[in-house]
This record gives C-alpha cells, sequence and structure tokens, in this order.
C-alpha cells in the first residue's frame, strides 16, 4: 500500500512549477512507496499564490513559512524561493524533522552551507539539493562511462554555461523576475546561478576541484531596481572565466556569461582522457558524443577505418532512466530531470542508495564557488576547503 508523504512547497515560481510537476508525474512512471501528496503551499503574494494552488491542486496555502515548517502535517519542505532564504528555512526545517529538497545554489556562501549541514546532519533528516542535470539521460550515460573505464586517465575538462537575457542595460534587476540580478537576494551572479551546475557536473565526473585561479566582470554597472525605481550599482557578476586543478591532476577551464547573443541555455562539457572522450550539450540533450581510442575489454588501441566521434542517441531501454519513459527514439526534456531526481530520493528514503547530491555534496559545490570569488577579487590562484 502507498505511503503519503505530505510536501510543504515554498515558493510559486519557475522552479515550484518544475518540482511541483514531478511530484505529480513521479508515481506514474515509477514503481515507490511513497507517493507524494501536494499537501501546501507558501508564498507571500496571496493572489498568485491562490493561482499557483489552483493550477497545482495544492490542498492548503500558507502566508508565512515558519507556520508552514510548525505543521504536523507536512513531511517534506521543499525550497523554490530566492538563495537568500535557503539557509533560514532549511536550519529551521531540520529542526522540526522535516525531509528537505533545496533548490541550487546551496546558499549565498559556504559559511551559510555550514550552518545547513550542521543542522540537517545533527537531525538525520534526508535531504536533496536539487541540481537537476545529474538526471539528464545523456549527462548520466557520460557518468557511466567513466565509471566503467572508457575515458582513462582524465587530462582536460572543459565547461561551458552561456545565456544572453540580460544585454541590454534596461533589464531591472531585483523583485520576483530577476532578482538574480540583486547582489543582495543571489549573493552572486553567472558563478552561483549557472556555474554552480557546470561545477556540480564536474565534480560528478571528474572528481574534487583543488585550486582556481578566476576573472569576472560586471558589464553594465548600474541599473533600475524593479521594486524600488531607483538606478543602483549591480554587485553580481555577469561573466565569469575560471582555471581549475582537479585532485586527479586534470586541468579544467570554466566559462560562464549572460551576454552571449542567441544563447538561450548554452550549457556544454568536455571531458578527455587517455582512452576517449564524451561532450554533451544541454541544448541537444538527447545525444551524447562519444570518442573511443582504447577498448575497454582488451586495453589496445581500437585499429579500424571508422574510428571517430560517435553520436549516441539516448532513449534505448539500456540507457539511464529511459526504460520508464517512452519507447526508443522518443526523447525526454528538461522537466524530466526533475522527475527522475525524485524518483531516486524516493528510493534512497526507501532504503536504496543515498541520494546525491546532499547538503554535503552541495557544499563543496558552494566553497568551489566562493573561491571562485574570491580569486577573482584578488587574482591569485585560491585553495578549495576540503
Amino acid at each position: 500500500m502507498s505511503k503519503p508523504l505530505n510536501v510543504g512547497m515554498i515558493g510559486y515560481g519557475f522552479m515550484g512549477r518544475a518540482h511541483s510537476n514531478a511530484f505529480l508525474q513521479v508515481n506514474h512512471f515509477f514503481q515507490r512507496e511513497h507517493t507524494p501528496v501536494l499537501k501546501a503551499c507558501c508564498g507571500r503574494n496571496k493572489e498568485k499564490l491562490s493561482a499557483f494552488a489552483a493550477a497545482w491542486s495544492y490542498e492548503t496555502m500558507e502566508s508565512d513559512w515558519r507556520k508552514l515548517i510548525a505543521r504536523k502535517d507536512i513531511d517534506l519542505i521543499d525550497v523554490c524561493v530566492p538563495n537568500n532564504l535557503h539557509r533560514d528555512i532549511v536550519v529551521a526545517a531540520a529542526k522540526k524533522g522535516k525531509m528537505i529538497i533545496c533548490e541550487k545554489p546551496l546558499a549565498m556562501n559556504a559559511a551559510e552551507g555550514e550552518e545547513m549541514l550542521k543542522a540537517v546532519e545533527a537531525a538525520g533528516v534526508a535531504n536533496m539539493v536539487s541540481f537537476n542535470y545529474r538526471r539528464v539521460p545523456a549527462i548520466s550515460l557520460a557518468k557511466q562511462l567513466v565509471d566503467e573505464g572508457r575515458i582513462g586517465r582524465p587530462f582536460h575538462y572543459r565547461a561551458v554555461y552561456n545565456q544572453d537575457y540580460t544585454i541590454s542595460p534596461n533589464v531591472p534587476q531585483g523583485g520576483a523576475a530577476l532578482w538574480r540580478l540583486d547582489v543582495d537576494v543571489a549573493g552572486s551572479g553567472v558563478t552561483g546561478d549557472l556555474l554552480a551546475h557546470s561545477i556540480d557536473t564536474a565534480e560528478w565526473l571528474n572528481g574534487p576541484i583543488k585550486k582556481v585561479v578566476a576573472s569576472t566582470e560586471t558589464f553594465i554597472k548600474q541599473r533600475m531596481h524593479a521594486e524600488t525605481g531607483k538606478v543602483q550599482p549591480v554587485g553580481i557578476d555577469d561573466t565569469c572565466m575560471f582555471l581549475a586543478i582537479f585532485a586527479n591532476g586534470s586541468r579544467g577551464t570554466f566559462e560562464s556569461t549572460r551576454y552571449a547573443r542567441g544563447r538561450k541555455n548554452y550549457n556544454t562539457f568536455e571531458l578527455n582522457g587517455a582512452d576517449g572522450s564524451v561532450f554533451f550539450d544541454l541544448e541537444d540533450p538527447h545525444i551524447l558524443q562519444y570518442f573511443r581510442y582504447t577498448d575497454p575489454k582488451t586495453g589496445s588501441k581500437v585499429e579500424d577505418h571508422l574510428t571517430g566521434w560517435q553520436r549516441i542517441h539516448v532513449t534505448n531501454f539500456e540507457h539511464p532512466y529511459m526504460n520508464k519513459w517512452w519507447v526508443p527514439g522518443c526523447t525526454i526534456g528538461y522537466e524530466h530531470t526533475f522527475t527522475n531526481g525524485l524518483a531516486d530520493f524516493l528510493a534512497s528514503i526507501e532504503g536504496g542508495p543515498a541520494f546525491q547530491p546532499d547538503i554535503r555534496c552541495a557544499l563543496h559545490t558552494q566553497r568551489v564557488c566562493d573561491a571562485v570569488l574570491k580569486s577573482a577579487a584578488n587574482g591569485k590562484w585560491v585553495e578549495v576547503p576540503a
């Protein structure tokens, strides 16, 4: 018999919709003991919250997240609010014994993340951080190839994450839509918003980053604030580039900007090793490119006239997650990554493998982000704390 898992959603924006959809869909495609129940949603704007609750069939509403957390009929708190609220909500939820799902980046900085980790581990509550791109089947397949030894000794990792939506100087900062441009709410710009994804993927595939040197720039120095109407300085980074040294000795390059005209969500990575390479582009999400130099079964160089990059259409039943969805050849999309992640989280609380990334894992990503910003400020190599 299914066990209800009563969800308290905090936030009603883009991520609130993505997570709500996953809660509604997960049991349609994955066999799990628990069934999420959309028990309550929480937000400050009553009109918008009412529309959100109606659209996703939440049973009740709250205007104060503290009241939501205090409710005895809530099992799990889902944090889909701006970054400056993550710490307080997660710490309070952990103290009440609630399971926690938190959007990325983990916090405003590593110091806040350490408080969150201390709280969840003291309480012993199940937790996950929603770095959803790990659950893109093609990226999961890349991880499988790495774990199977098909890449061999890694030499280089390259990541790019580019968008173009803030090029105009007329784009305001702050408010419900553009809080990511407000440093007091977001903590950082592309480093925490976009490169946090790239860093999480890189460390999942290639191990921890040990040292970085970085450069950032803010192209538009002043913008009108959406809430006050006043023109004020912009404190976030519009672009960030950094070099990385991984613990395994490989070298990495990372680049991100919101000023790449024509790029909407251009998220790529390439890993080059002694025995092979992989390349992925999120704007072509069902394809993983793979170059095979050495046969992992024999350890010898592949000698034939067809050696070259392969475009693997990641929709077969043997590919990660795809046996839960449609027939081979039919692709899945962005929203499915959240469903895949939630399915793994439910499996973890039902005795399956521990979920990753959790808050402890996401804290290391936060430490890399902090090191990047510190290096950009002082122009020096910065060690990433273990």
